[in-house]
């Protein structure tokens, strides 16, 4: 029974190990993806903002696909500081955080 735990314990820490690593294929991928994604966000934030300066309203659409990438940047950030094992895009589908209103 005492090799049975141990065996558990081991193999929980393997386990543990693989994800650790894991997230550096995560980091990576992801890092870039997003990387990528936040300049089209810094561009449409202008694009946002010159919409809402000449027409009185913001762009729903555009604010909700923000919000796309603000709820990815932080589960990617949860999941590399191990905080959640939640995986970020592309590991995982897109969510959002809260709804836009």
């Amino acid at each position: 029974m005492v090799k049975k735990r141990m065996s558990a314990r081991a193999l929980a820490r393997s386990k543990e190990r693989k994800e650790a690593w894991f997230r550096i294929l995560v980091l990576i991928i992801s890092g870039i993806i997003l990387g990528l994604w936040k300049s089209l966000i810094c561009i449409l934030v202008i694009v946002n903002f010159c919409i809402t300066a000449y027409s009185g309203k913001r762009n729903r659409n555009v604010a909700d696909f923000c919000e796309y990438w603000n709820t990815e940047v932080y589960k990617f950030f949860h999941y590399i500081t191990f905080v959640s094992n939640d995986r970020p895009f592309p590991f995982s589908g897109l969510d959002k955080l809260n709804k836009f209103s």
